[in-house]
């Protein structure tokens, strides 16, 4: 077969990423673009002058009418990835979508029923990269015995850099830094531990704002486990962190340096090496075309607004939430 022919939906700066990374793919091509700010294809245009050639819409639904694509991906405000997404499905194509997937856990089920046989992906980058696939790998092949205890930390200057931006809009974002760059670190969480949360309470701090910038999140896992998230969105810098304690060791991720210890050794070990970076554009590709299957699917986006809802809730209520409190009445909880 010919180039797999992809349209963006979005050209602002995350799509300039993902053109970089798929000039590096010769399987695909970026055939059309719906973008209705002119600066935004300007800045497109000066840093890929290839794309001064492709036609560019207003419409999504226009450039799914007139130009032959087999697959999209999806760049834009985050409460206005679910009806791109139906939108796309409903018209036969490959997806995918940058984080969060959906805002809520209603249009999160929505979407995956909608899914059919075509590949609906999310772009969660850490998948890819060589420190989360060993943290992965090294829970996973039970080196850390049973999980007991999980924490995560995220600290950034997001209350002043997205002060009067779209992510400070709830009507764009959907929410504040949780549903942002806190997505990532709890699409990571649950991907690299494989943990089941089952209940949520949260305390919130919005500041002036009208969506969330510090949030204190304990969890109740299905295993027993417990664990707390920390986003902090009024910081002087980026700071990391990612600590999984389990029966037979822990491991400790800070900034992209991983220190373990298990409980039958005396001193701490840092890995020697990690596998090389992919990208979540290289494996789209290639799972559209039949040569690897789905490293990010729409069940991590499930996961990761099950948690930031129940979060969400939990915040206005006071009181811990269960997961199965966002399951309408007589739907079953979905599993993965």
């Amino acid at each position: 077969m010919g180039k797999l022919r992809i349209g963006f939906i979005g050209a602002g700066g995350i799509a300039r990423s993902h053109m970089q990374r798929l000039a590096a793919i010769p399987e695909a091509q970026v055939v059309a673009f719906t973008e209705p700010s002119p600066d935004a294809m300007e800045r497109m245009v000066a840093d890929y002058p290839e794309a001064a050639h492709v036609p560019v819409f207003m419409d999504h639904l226009d450039m799914l009418d007139e130009v032959e694509i087999d697959a999209v991906q999806i760049h834009t405000p985050h409460t206005l990835h679910h009806q791109q997404i139906l939108d796309c499905l409903a018209s036969g194509k490959h997806v995918l979508c940058e984080k969060p997937l959906v805002c809520s856990v209603a249009h999160a089920r929505e979407v995956m029923a909608a899914q059919g046989d075509r590949v609906l992906m999310i772009s969660y980058q850490r998948h890819f990269q060589g420190p989360y696939v060993y943290i992965r790998d090294r829970i996973l092949s039970g080196q850390l015995g049973e999980l007991t205890y999980v924490s995560a930390l995220q600290g950034q200057n997001w209350l002043h850099s997205q002060r009067g931006q779209w992510r400070s809009d709830p009507a764009l974002s959907g929410g504040g830094q949780l549903n942002d760059s806190g997505s990532h670190l709890v699409d990571i969480l649950l991907w690299t531990t494989g943990l089941v949360v089952s209940k949520v309470y949260a305390s919130i701090n919005r500041y002036d704002l009208a969506v969330d910038i510090d949030s204190a999140i304990s969890l109740c896992f299905a295993n027993g486990a417990r664990g707390s998230i920390a986003i902090v969105g009024h910081s002087p810098m980026w700071w990391e962190e990612f600590s999984v304690w389990g029966t037979r060791g822990a491991l400790l991720y800070r900034n992209g340096t991983i220190v373990e210890r298990r409980f039958d050794e005396d001193h701490m070990v840092e890995p020697a090496s990690f596998a090389a970076d992919s990208t979540p554009d290289r494996n789209f590709v290639d799972v559209i075309l039949g040569r690897d299957s789905n490293r990010v699917p729409a069940e991590c986006g499930l996961r990761v607004i099950e948690l930031t809802e129940a979060a969400w809730r939990s915040a206005e209520l006071g009181r811990p939430v269960g997961i199965d409190e966002l399951t309408p009445k007589g739907e079953e909880p979905c599993q993965s």
